[in-house]
């Protein structure tokens, strides 16, 4: 096992390194670049930039530079320093703007992330087991639901009866009274108060997808030869349904790990403007219409990062689920 850990690690850096340059062109496509951004956004206010100080804005961010030498000097920077470049829309280093609102990026992510599977797995099975019964409809009617609910009109449904009921439609993730505050109790029990609309959220349509998904895989499996002969020998329900049906199962809903963890953290850019939580995903958005390059570029790569570590987690997980399917992959 530690083989086969050790041989993924590894074959994670050619991958980033070529993940890194595909980042790297594709927030070069737009035309013009940041000054060019900014010389137009003046020229709206009244204000004109001269081209001797366009040309000097840009000699100062090197954007004058060919590319593949931007791209060399910034990724240089990355490895060497763990600069990832300068925002020039906040004027201060990227990794500066990515720490201010990464902790509650990650908060809102892994939050949504356990909510998902953790809601999903147990229902999934459930249904399964109890095949149209009263619950197997209910569960069955809610996933489809969510599904087709769009999370921007789940986010104003929920904000509504928060209003309704409670008199705080809950937007943002702190009260007044506690934004820029010191940690404390009353703090974080306002921050988990806040969390609870986000999350659902955010994880309803992840959670109701893998629901119909790990329903269908069980009700596979529950009838294979291995479960019926387990049945057949006296083997307890509960036992036979832990060791076979529900053990295969597990293997495509582990499988989605990868794309759920950034599926995830990208999936929450338009919930967090409805609900104007500091994430990442304005952030990240004013950055790629203001072509703040490295500061798109550096969230992008982030993203990248997380579903090539993603992948790692399903992989490992699969290996250790179906030695199989590590043996295969070990001798391929």
């Amino acid at each position: 096992m530690l083989r086969y850990i050790t041989r993924r690690t590894l074959m994670m850096i050619p991958v980033l390194i070529i993940i890194s340059m595909i980042v790297f062109w594709i927030i070069q496509l737009p035309p013009g670049d940041y000054v060019s951004t900014y010389a137009r956004q003046l020229a709206e206010e009244g204000d004109q930039l001269s081209a001797a100080d366009r040309e000097a804005l840009r000699q100062r961010f090197g954007l004058d530079l060919p590319i593949y030498q931007q791209y060399l000097n910034w990724i240089w920077g990355i490895v060497s320093r763990g600069d990832f470049g300068y925002s020039f829309a906040y004027a201060r280093p990227v990794i500066d703007v990515v720490e201010q609102y990464m902790v509650m990026t990650i908060i809102v992510s892994v939050a949504s992330f356990l909510f998902t599977y953790f809601v999903a797995i147990p229902i999934g099975v459930y249904s399964a087991i109890k095949q149209y019964s009263v619950g197997d409809y209910v569960f069955t009617t809610i996933g489809f639901l969510g599904m087709a609910t769009p999370n921007f009109l789940l986010a104003i449904i929920l904000m509504y009866f928060s209003f309704t009921w409670f008199g705080d439609p809950m937007l943002g993730l702190q009260s007044a009274e506690y934004r820029g505050a010191d940690w404390s109790v009353g703090r974080v029990l306002d921050l988990l108060k806040h969390l609870i609309i986000p999350i659902v959220v955010i994880g309803t349509a992840s959670t109701c997808e893998l629901i119909r998904v790990m329903r269908g895989q069980m009700l596979d499996e529950m009838n294979k030869p291995n479960v019926i002969t387990a049945r057949a020998k006296g083997v307890k329900e509960s036992r036979v349904i832990r060791k076979y049906p529900l053990r295969a199962a597990l293997n495509p809903i582990v499988s989605t790990i990868g794309w759920s963890l950034t599926a995830i953290f990208t999936g929450s850019t338009i919930t967090a403007i409805v609900l104007n939580l500091p994430t990442q995903g304005p952030v990240m958005l004013d950055a790629m219409l203001g072509q703040d390059m490295y500061l798109a570029g550096t969230w992008l790569l982030f993203m990248a990062v997380l579903t090539v570590i993603g992948t790692l987690i399903s992989d490992i997980l699969l290996g250790w689920l179906d030695p199989r399917i590590r043996d295969e992959r070990t001798r391929s």
